[in-house]
């Protein structure tokens, strides 16, 4: 018999329904649904590249950051062609590479589950076009330095575009994360992405967005479907950015979540490394296979990587502590006979 679950916590989306506001926003775009959306994302872009301090021609939008993903692959590669990423990471990356015929070529991540950018350099060869650096990283949440960053994208030869996968970089403080408008300015070949699904809790309305030089912008644009931003999800966003203050104190609030739950596992005997998305990573030889059984008894759903590690996302403070309760007992009972 199957357990129901009471619990998503696999998916990294947020705890928090739309804001009032953006509700009745997009209460009021349904009423127009018999109209079209614009022809391409004009107004939207706009709105972005205002929010984020740089001109138009420099950002492009897309459903969601892994449409933006696809766009570039579309706009740079070639069939035959390599894309090289760290491993593990977000699982659309070779698929995104399958979908347009390129050869993935997956690195192993440090042994101290980091990206190994040095690594990454020696993987590229004449047939890379794409290298994907993912800060925060998906699935372990470490993050890497302005000044790492830096003198990675200095090596990254000039024929590769850099994908700069920063989809929970608002839940990154105090780390040392690169000035965006600095870093694209810098660096033509980098596409940064970014996403409304995470923080801003619009997941299912699929609006993602580049960051980039306009020249490298132009080309992923050429890729834009037309018509393919709803009028809903466009209104969902612009409201959301206007209430930017209330999003913030709801990100403060899973940051501040997020460090309790690890606390708390820490303080059971659990291994968490610090993370800076909305999650936390438990991997080997912590025992995350029974701690994925365990979990799935207590009505949670993870994302489990057999034998490798879980992903938990940070979910409502009822999700977190049904949580720790789950991965205590796990734990209480590992450690019974050594305790008696």
């Amino acid at each position: 018999m199957s357990v129901p679950v009471l619990h998503r916590l696999a998916l990294n989306e947020s705890p928090y329904p739309p804001l009032p506001a953006v509700r009745k926003a997009m209460r009021r775009a349904v009423a127009q649904a018999h109209r079209y959306p614009q022809f391409y994302p004009d107004d939207l872009t706009e709105r972005i590249a205002a929010w984020c301090r740089l001109p138009p021609d420099h950002v492009v939008v897309g459903s969601g950051s892994v449409g933006v993903a696809l766009q570039l692959l579309q706009a740079v590669v070639q069939r035959g062609d390599a894309m090289a990423y760290a491993w593990r990471s977000f699982d659309a990356y070779p698929l995104l590479a399958d979908m347009v015929g390129a050869q993935p070529v997956p690195v192993p991540l440090s042994p101290d589950g980091h990206q190994d950018l040095d690594a990454l350099l020696a993987a590229l060869d004449r047939r890379t076009r794409v290298v994907v650096v993912c800060s925060p990283h998906n699935p372990t949440g470490g993050v890497i330095p302005a000044d790492a960053l830096s003198v990675f994208l200095h090596r990254v030869p000039r024929h590769v575009t850099v994908l700069l996968d920063e989809a929970y970089v608002e839940f990154a403080r105090d780390t040392g994360l690169p000035d965006t408008s600095s870093l694209v300015g810098a660096h033509p070949n980098v596409l940064v992405l970014r996403t409304f699904s995470k923080a801003y809790g619009l997941a299912a309305l699929r609006i993602g967005y580049g960051l980039g030089a306009p020249d490298l912008v132009e080309r992923v644009r050429r890729q834009q479907l037309p018509f393919g931003i709803n009028a809903v999800a466009t209104a969902a966003v612009k409201a959301s950015l206007e209430a930017g203050n209330e999003l913030r104190l709801r990100v403060d609030t899973v940051i501040a979540e997020r460090e309790r739950l690890r606390h708390e596992l820490v303080g059971l005997g659990w291994h968490i490394p610090p993370g800076h998305a909305n999650s936390v990573w438990l991997a080997t030889p912590d025992p995350v296979d029974d701690a994925a059984r365990a979990l799935t008894v207590a009505g949670v759903q993870t994302r489990y990587y057999p034998g490798e590690g879980l992903r938990l996302t940070v979910g409502s403070r009822t999700a977190n502590d049904t949580v720790l309760t789950a991965l205590a007992g796990l734990r209480v009972r590992e450690c019974g006979t050594a305790l008696t």
